[in-house]
């Protein structure tokens, strides 16, 4: 047995033991080691890759951290330029063009037009519970699933569309091993629109396709209060297949927060106050409980958003992508914005945007499956 090989002095949890010595030689053992590997795995990949797409990477990362932006702001304007002018030259023929994908140069072009002087970080505004960034970066993002039209939530995977296992995205994973029990492979958002955003896949090469079964949302649980105990801030975003997933890969979104989402406001029933919120959004406490109410959703060829906290998540069943009219100043709601987040890449649109706007917007994806009732507390 393992246990025979730990130190006789274990604590009266010998599971809680075992999960911190797991921990303890990772980037997840403290907040300070998480934040600073993140960063410093940013400063590596811009120093290491004159590419496209670990540039375009590293600038949309640099516009969330004042601290990591001011540290690159020379070579990040140098590569630019250096990039630009190979471009003018020879779309196709500069050294740093090697192995860049066709996205990649698409989103380079667009920086080009708006210039390295007019390229903004990102800007946050809170209106009442909820919260309204500004990203320009994310706007140049090619749409891939996210802008097609779907009717359902499971498709095989497709091993010649973009997925997490090509070969030229190796060098943007963060951090891979085991962890909670799976392997798992971690990558740098590419887009970010939170703090160190990064997308956990689990069991890369075994090429899941985006639809969650019981032992995906087992392990999302389990991992959750694992790394909680030295990052309580984490969490994770799930959007199913049709509820704006951009990549038919099984892949978690991974966030870090200080501030609490909207979501998760005691004003709100779903938390037990006295408030709706202003899409059908069901909390569970409850491991069982919340497989139980997934399951039924699949049954009923429901898209939905996962929230995923510690010891919690809260699921919003909603209408498929492209079966509702999109406002003007959103690109789509995921997991992000039924949190309680809003993302705009127009400036007059972030200054006038109400509180009012985004609750309506909300509202018009709301989808209460027959049979299945909101759950409160």
């Amino acid at each position: 047995m393992l246990w025979r090989f730990l130190p006789r002095c274990l604590p009266a949890d010998r599971h809680e033991y075992f999960r911190a010595t797991l921990l303890k030689n990772t980037p997840f053992s403290s907040f300070e080691t998480f934040h600073d590997a993140f960063n410093g795995g940013l400063s590596e990949l811009l120093s290491g890759y004159d590419q496209l797409g670990v540039y375009i990477l590293v600038m949309a990362h640099a516009g969330f951290d004042p601290a990591l932006r001011e540290s690159l702001s020379l070579p990040l304007k140098a590569r630019f330029e250096s990039m630009a002018e190979a471009l003018r030259r020879d779309a196709r023929q500069g050294p740093c063009l090697d192995d860049a994908a066709e996205d990649d140069l698409q989103v380079f072009q667009r920086m080009m037009d708006i210039k390295f002087a007019g390229l903004q970080p990102a800007q946050f505004r809170c209106i009442g519970p909820w919260e309204l960034q500004f990203n320009q970066m994310r706007s140049l993002r090619p749409p891939r699933m996210a802008g097609e039209v779907a009717d359902a939530i499971r498709v095989s995977f497709d091993q010649d569309a973009f997925h997490f296992g090509a070969p030229y995205l190796r060098k943007e994973i963060f951090w891979q091993g085991r962890l909670a029990g799976r392997k798992a492979s971690i990558f740098f958002n590419k887009f970010p629109f939170v703090p160190m955003h990064s997308i956990l896949v689990p069991e890369l090469r075994k090429s899941h396709p985006q639809y969650l079964r019981k032992s995906d949302h087992d392990y999302l649980w389990r991992l959750g209060e694992t790394l909680a105990r030295h990052l309580p801030g984490i969490g994770f975003g799930y959007n199913s297949y049709g509820a704006l997933a951009s990549i038919n890969h099984l892949h978690f979104q991974m966030f870090y927060r200080e501030k609490p989402f909207a979501v998760s406001d005691p004003r709100w029933r779903h938390n037990g106050g006295e408030w709706d919120y202003p899409i059908a959004c069901s909390r569970f406490d409850s491991e069982a409980d919340s497989w139980r109410f997934i399951d039924e959703l699949h049954r009923m060829n429901c898209s939905y958003n996962l929230i995923h906290l510690p010891g919690r998540n809260y699921c919003v069943p909603r209408l498929k992508q492209g079966t509702y009219p999109a406002s003007d100043w959103s690109e789509g709601f995921a997991w992000y914005e039924m949190a309680g987040g809003f993302i705009t890449s127009c400036p007059e649109n972030f200054d006038r945007i109400s509180s009012r706007d985004l609750e309506h917007e909300l509202s018009r994806l709301s989808l209460v499956p027959p049979g299945i009732s909101e759950r409160e507390g």
